[in-house]
C-alpha cells in the first residue's frame, strides 16, 4: 500500500498531531536551500566561488556538529529541546541573514546554521523510535517522511509564487524565518516528552530499516546528507595490529564497497548541485524559473519515494540502486548536453525541469535502495561505528565535491563540471555490482533475499 494514500497518513496525523511540526521547518529549509545561492549571486553580487565557499563552510561544520549533537542526544533525552533549538535557531538565523550586505557577514551566520542543523535530524529519528512501538514505526517513519516531503514542496512553491509577484529577495528570507518559527511553536506546545523507560541511544537508528533509510534522506540545506555520529577511535597499544586484522576481515565483506560507492555518489551529487543554481542563473533563468525547476525536482521525489520501498521488494535492492544511479547519470549528462548548444529561455526552463525532475526521482529511489543494502550489511556488525564511517565519508564527499565544483566551474566551465559529475557517478556502478557479489559469496545466496524489512513509505 502506498503511504501517501489519505486514509493512511491523515489518520496517523490525527493521533500524532506533533508530526505536523516537520511541515513548516522543511518548507523553510527547502526554500532556503534554493534561495541562498540566489541571495549570494544577486543581492550580495557574489560569484560562483562564493556559492561554493558557502557550501564548503556548511558541509565542513556539519561534520563536526553531527558528532557533538549525537553525543549530546545520548546524554540528554529531551528531544523537544533539541527540536526547539534547531527550529528556533533557524528562525533567528534566517531573519539575520536577510540583513547581511557582504559575503564576509554571511559566512559566519551560515556556519551557525550548519552548527544547528544536525540537532533536528538527530532528535526527530530518536523521537519516533521512542514514541512508537515496533509495530507502529513503519507507519510513523512514513508519516514523518510524508510531512517532510510536503513541507519541501511547499517551500519551493512558496519561492516560486513569491518571485512571480515580486523580485525582492530579502522578505522571502523573513518568510522562511516565520515558517521555522511556526515549527518552533508547535514543537514547544505539542511535541511530547519521551518516557524515561523508552529513551534510546543514537546507535538504535541503525537497528530499524525505516529509521536508517529516513536518516539517509537528502537534506535541502545544500542537498547534503546529514552525517551519522562518527566515533572517535581509541588509540591503545596494538592499534596497528588490530587495524590489520580489521582490514583483512573487511576486504571479505561488502560494506567497504558500499561505503566507497556511496562516497562517489555523494561526491558526484555535490559536484553538480553546487554549480547548478549558478548555472541556471548564468543562462538567464529568472529566480521564479529557478524555483520552478527545483519544484519539479521536489515533486518528483514526492511521487517516487512512496513507491521506492515496493520497487525494492519486487525488483531487488541491488538492481534498483544500479537503475537509480543510471537515471541520475543520464540526467547529469543531459544537463551537460545543454551547455553544448545555445538554448532559448523556454528550452532552458522546460529542459532543465524535466532532467532535474528525473534526478529527483532517482535520488528518492536510490536513497531507499542504498539504505536497505547498507542495513543488510550491518547485520551482526558494529552498526554505530560503520555508520560513523559512512557519515564521515559523506561529509568528506560533500566538502570536496562542493570545493571541486566551484573550482572546475570558475576556472574551467560548467560543461566540464557536469561531465565530471556524470563520470564519477558512472564509476560507482562497478562498486555496487562488486558489493552484490561479495554479499552473495559471504552469505551463500544466489538470489536477492525477499524478506528485507520494509522501507520508509511502504507497509509490510
Amino acid at each position: 500500500m502506498v503511504a501517501f494514500h489519505p486514509s493512511t497518513w491523515s489518520r496517523r496525523l490525527l493521533t500524532r498531531r506533533w508530526l505536523f511540526t516537520f511541515v513548516p521547518i522543511n518548507a523553510a529549509t527547502s526554500g532556503f536551500g534554493v534561495l541562498l545561492p540566489l541571495w549570494i549571486l544577486i543581492e550580495l553580487h557574489g560569484s560562483l566561488l562564493d556559492v561554493a565557499s558557502a557550501a564548503v563552510v556548511f558541509n565542513s561544520v556539519v561534520i563536526g556538529s553531527s558528532i557533538f549533537w549525537g553525543r549530546l542526544a545520548d546524554r540528554w533525552p529531551n528531544r523537544r529541546a533539541f527540536l526547539a533549538i534547531n527550529f528556533g535557531g533557524f528562525a533567528i538565523l534566517y531573519a539575520a541573514l536577510s540583513q547581511v550586505t557582504t559575503i564576509q557577514e554571511l559566512l559566519p551566520l551560515y556556519a551557525v546554521v550548519a552548527l544547528l542543523s544536525p540537532s533536528g535530524g538527530t532528535a526527530s529519528s530518536l523521537l519516533i523510535l521512542e514514541q512508537f512501538t515496533s509495530d507502529e514505526r513503519p507507519d510513523a517513519f512514513a508519516s514523518f517522511q510524508e510531512m517532510s516531503t510536503i513541507g519541501g514542496i511547499l517551500g519551493v512553491f512558496t519561492g516560486l509564487i513569491w518571485f512571480r509577484v515580486t523580485a525582492s529577495i530579502a522578505p522571502l528570507l523573513d518568510i522562511m524565518a516565520l515558517l521555522a518559527a511556526a515549527s518552533f511553536l508547535i514543537a514547544i506546545l505539542d511535541v511530547p516528552t519521551s518516557p524515561r523507560t523508552a529513551v534510546v541511544s543514537t546507535k538504535r537508528v541503525a537497528q530499524s530499516a525505516e529509521s536508517l533509510t529516513s536518516r539517509l534522506w537528502v537534506h535541502m540545506g545544500f542537498r547534503a546528507q546529514f552525517p551519522f555520529f562518527p566515533r572517535i577511535p581509541q588509540l591503545h597499544r596494538g592499534v596497528l595490529a588490530r587495524f590489520r586484522i580489521w582490514a583483512v576481515e573487511e576486504l571479505r565483506h561488502e560494506v567497504p564497497l558500499i561505503l566507497a560507492a556511496g562516497f562517489l555518489f555523494n561526491f558526484a551529487a555535490n559536484l553538480l548541485n553546487t554549480s547548478y543554481t549558478p548555472y541556471l542563473f548564468s543562462i538567464g533563468l529568472s529566480s521564479a524559473a529557478i524555483f520552478l525547476v527545483n519544484a519539479v525536482n521536489q515533486t518528483a521525489q514526492a511521487i517516487a519515494y512512496p513507491f521506492s520501498g515496493g520497487l525494492s521488494h519486487r525488483r531487488g535492492v541491488d538492481r534498483l540502486v544500479v537503475g537509480a544511479t543510471y537515471v541520475r547519470c543520464l540526467s547529469y549528462l543531459a544537463v551537460a548536453g545543454f551547455t553544448f548548444v545555445p538554448v532559448t529561455f523556454a528550452l532552458a526552463l522546460y529542459g532543465n525541469s524535466i532532467v532535474y525532475g528525473l534526478a529527483g526521482g532517482g535520488i528518492a529511489i536510490f536513497s531507499t535502495a542504498s539504505g536497505l543494502i547498507l542495513y543488510r550489511g550491518l547485520a551482526r556488525r558494529d552498526a554505530g561505528a560503520i555508520l560513523g564511517v559512512s557519515g564521515a565519508l559523506g561529509g568528506i564527499a560533500a566538502v570536496t565535491g562542493a570545493l571541486t565544483s566551484g573550482l572546475l566551474s570558475f576556472y574551467g566551465s560548467y560543461r566540464i563540471t557536469f561531465l565530471a559529475s556524470a563520470i564519477v557517478l558512472l564509476a560507482s556502478l562497478p562498486l555496487w555490482s562488486a558489493a552484490r557479489v561479495a554479499y552473495h559469496r559471504r552469505t551463500g545466496q544466489s538470489t536477492i533475499p525477499s524478506s528485507l524489512p520494509p522501507a520508509v513509505g511502504t507497509r509490510a
